[in-house]
């Protein structure tokens, strides 16, 4: 059976608290491709508790046994693990679900006499889970009702949580205005804003690799290291979302969140603890300390694109404006690339740049540490001008790897050198369990371990980052969008952004 641990030893995880776990959308896209088969995970490694039950609080009037047969037939279809019949049946009993108008307060003091009863049926203690897989515009009504209803009170033992999906705001303001909305009727330790990406197997090992491994720590620092890229490339289009992303972008859909993520936990000191308020703390004073740019600093240090039709494997695709619910003359970003400066003791002079964009050459995350060149050339008898420099490459997806490409001899009587990779795989601990990706976070908000979630000021100081940027574009809008083919690697611009400062983007 499969077992999640904790870092530094290598004990088995308990099983999560005992709780209802309330679904807000239970019959969206999100419920049936991750949440419901990430809990049917969970039951299947014995990590849900044994005194638990969902609830599903819907606007369709439906009742447990239909919402059941739903579930079931949306989890043999997204189901990351063999279907089960067994576990399963166990699993369906434990399913139920609220129908009513979410925004409407009657339908909270429904869903208080409901959850009431559950929990004397199924001996979850009073611990709720609140996870709010709907529009963000519905994300504060539900907060505001579910305090008004006294759902959020937590006395004694009890526990009140709840999980915000992203988008977190639009811009810094509207960021500032949802956080303070959400204060009003929870404690910040009750929040928990969930980025899937901090889920995947790789990210959580960033922490491990860096400060669990004596020969990194050393050199990893503007004394060694001469530039960070991070890339989250997307192969595919905006697939049947164009009416949610024309409003959004990359920078807002990608840049502010995802790759921000990744980049704190690159860039972050040593905490005193894996605790979660010690690595969150961490986290934050890496995007406080990003250098804040002038509207003419922008203008060079950032690049927008947006694809136009292309052929991939022979196949020609459409362009971004040609996709459906998407405006004719939108100018809206789907690739963004940038330069960004992390203004402390140990990455002053480091550029970090960051990109994303839907219809590129390949779906790919990685992070590449690129360390400085050798100081002294000692072969330039042997015909060699200059020497590749060593990289550090964590991949994330498709595949989750991390590589160290290095130069050796190759075997003769001249001096030839061939770059090398030492590499690790999450294949080499064997076959793994396929997963979602939300596990370990549902996981996480069962037991109260917010390690991998975003705190109110760490939402804050991305939207600081972004916000600048997105108005200057707003202000000034690009006049040659389209300018990258589908299946491309992006606009030629962002290729001039690195070459400017004598560095190419890794794509290999």
């Amino acid at each position: 059976m499969a077992e999640i641990a904790k870092p530094g030893n290598g004990r088995p995880e308990r099983p999560g608290d005992p709780c209802l776990f309330v679904i807000f959308g239970a019959t969206g896209d999100l419920t049936k491709r991750k949440l419901l088969p990430s809990l049917y995970n969970l039951a299947v490694h014995g990590l849900l508790p044994s005194h638990f039950a969902v609830v599903g609080a819907v606007r369709r009037d439906l009742d447990d046994a239909t919402f059941r047969d739903d579930m079931g037939k949306a989890l043999r279809d997204f189901a990351t693990q063999p279907y089960d019949d067994d576990v399963w049946e166990g699993f369906r009993a434990l399913l139920h679900v609220h129908s009513g108008d979410l925004g409407n307060v009657e339908t909270y003091r429904g869903l208080a006499e409901r959850l009431a009863d559950l929990d004397r049926r199924h001996g979850t203690g009073g611990n709720v889970l609140f996870y709010l897989a709907t529009p963000p515009e519905a994300f504060a009504e539900i907060v505001c009702h579910l305090g008004a209803a006294g759902l959020l009170r937590q006395e004694g033992e009890r526990w009140r949580r709840v999980v915000i999906e992203k988008p977190f705001g639009r811009d810094i303001d509207s960021a500032r205005a949802l956080n303070t909305e959400v204060q009003q009727v929870l404690r910040e330790d009750q929040v928990f804003r969930i980025d899937h990406y901090l889920g995947k197997e790789t990210v959580q090992n960033l922490l491990v690799f860096r400060f669990a491994n004596g020969i990194f720590e050393p050199v990893w620092n503007r004394r060694y290291i001469d530039h960070v890229q991070i890339t989250v490339a997307e192969e595919l289009g905006v697939e049947g979302r164009g009416a949610f992303y024309d409003r959004a972008g990359v920078l807002r859909d990608v840049i502010q969140n995802h790759a921000f993520a990744l980049l704190s936990l690159v860039a972050m000191e040593p905490p005193s603890t894996l605790a979660g308020e010690a690595v969150r703390n961490e986290k934050v004073k890496v995007l406080e300390a990003i250098r804040p740019m002038q509207p003419e600093e922008i203008l060079g240090a950032s690049v927008r694109g947006q694809y136009g039709e292309g052929m991939v494997k022979g196949k020609k695709l459409p362009g971004y404006r040609a996709e459906p619910s998407v405006a004719p003359g939108s100018k809206t970003d789907t690739y963004a690339a940038l330069r960004l400066q992390v203004d402390n003791w140990r990455w002053a002079g480091v550029p970090f740049y960051v990109r994303s964009g839907k219809r590129l050459a390949r779906r790919d995350t990685r992070i590449v540490i690129q360390f400085k060149a050798p100081p002294l050339l000692l072969f330039r008898d042997a015909g060699l001008d200059t020497v590749e420099p060593n990289r550090l490459e964590i991949r994330i997806q498709p595949e989750e790897s991390i590589l160290v490409r290095m130069k050796a001899k190759v075997p003769g009587p001249a001096i030839r050198l061939q770059d090398v990779r030492l590499a690790f795989s999450y294949q080499d601990f064997g076959p793994l369990p396929q997963a979602t990706g939300y596990e370990r976070l549902l996981y996480d908000v069962m037991v109260g371990d917010a390690t991998l979630y975003h705190r109110a000021d760490m939402v804050e100081a991305a939207w600081k980052i972004a916000t600048p940027i997105l108005d200057l574009w707003e202000s000034l809008p690009a006049r040659d969008f389209p300018n990258y083919a589908a299946g491309s690697w992006g606009p030629a611009a962002a290729d001039e952004l690195l070459a400017r400062d004598g560095r190419r983007w890794v794509n290999e």
